[in-house]
């Protein structure tokens, strides 16, 4: 039996979704109720987690800041995930239609329980995939910013993230002393040039620079696409522009030409209500009929 909820909205049955993330923001419960309310705390809490993956990794013994971390970031997204579920119409349903907001929050409880990455493979993997669906999940909670389509906004969200990917290298990456040689090496990871002047050396900046070249495409193509769209659009203008112009041209010269059709037929009809069949000039009683 259905039960409704205080505020619920029904979901579409034909809603095609992949884990949940399918749908843009506005197109479904979960999105509305996390544009709402959870769209920011949802994405500051996983974004805390990407420094606690490296304290585990580059650390010997288990970091409490980590744990910390990933333990705030697991009763966020539960938090998100109850009050998504109470407003949907389903919440059985709405659950099983979001394994990935379940398998996070599982993940974070497991990274915040498990011990320190360096000593564990095990729970190096576990916390290596945790950080790839919290991507995944960012990326969806904040994917009406990348559809904004200025060339301007694209190029000042692709300098925000090398000077975020720059400070990761500087700080994971000891051949990179200075903030600006972490830039440097950003750069040339997102944008997959690989000069060789500065390579990642230590397993934290190896893994860093997986997530970086996955941004890079994203982000760089999007900037790229951008201009190209600008460019296009720019041509588009100028041939609309003459093709409303030679239209208006052929429209103001069929103007003209009907103008000068009607005064031809008012002419003659004149010329002929004055004339009689054989030419003459008609009688006053035949002008009169």
């Amino acid at each position: 039996m259905t039960r409704h909820r205080p505020g619920a909205e029904p979901r579409p049955e034909t809603t095609r979704s992949f884990w949940g993330l399918s749908l843009a923001p506005g197109d479904s419960v979960q999105a509305r109720v996390i544009e709402t309310h959870w769209r920011w705390p949802t994405v500051l809490a996983l974004a805390a987690t990407i420094p606690a993956f490296y304290l585990e990794l580059l650390q010997v013994g288990s970091s409490t800041l980590a744990a910390l971390d990933y333990a705030l970031a697991a009763l966020v997204m539960a938090a998100a995930l109850v009050h998504t579920a109470w407003r949907s119409e389903r919440v059985g349903l709405h659950l099983r239609r979001n394994p990935l907001d379940l398998a996070l929050v599982t993940g974070l409880v497991l990274a915040a329980l498990l011990p320190a990455s360096s000593g564990s493979h095990a729970a190096l993997a576990l916390r290596l995939i945790v950080a790839f669906l919290a991507l995944v999940r960012m990326v969806w909670a904040l994917q009406h910013l990348f559809t904004r389509g200025s060339v301007i906004y694209m190029m000042v969200v692709a300098a925000a993230m090398l000077l975020l990917c720059g400070a990761g290298y500087w700080w994971l990456e000891p051949t990179t002393p200075t903030l600006g040689d972490g830039i440097w090496l950003a750069f040339a990871t997102a944008a997959t040039v690989g000069y060789g002047d500065v390579v990642p050396t230590t397993l934290a900046s190896k893994i860093f620079s997986v997530f970086v070249v996955m941004l890079g495409f994203g982000v760089l193509s999007m900037v790229t696409a951008a201009i190209a769209t600008r460019w296009v659009e720019t041509e588009e203008r100028l041939i609309e522009r003459e093709i409303l112009r030679d239209v208006h041209h052929q429209i103001d010269s069929l103007r003209q030409e009907i103008v000068s059709l009607r005064a031809d037929l008012a002419r003659r009809e004149g010329e002929a209500l004055f004339k009689g069949p054989g030419g003459e000039p008609a009688a006053p009683e035949d002008r009169r009929r």
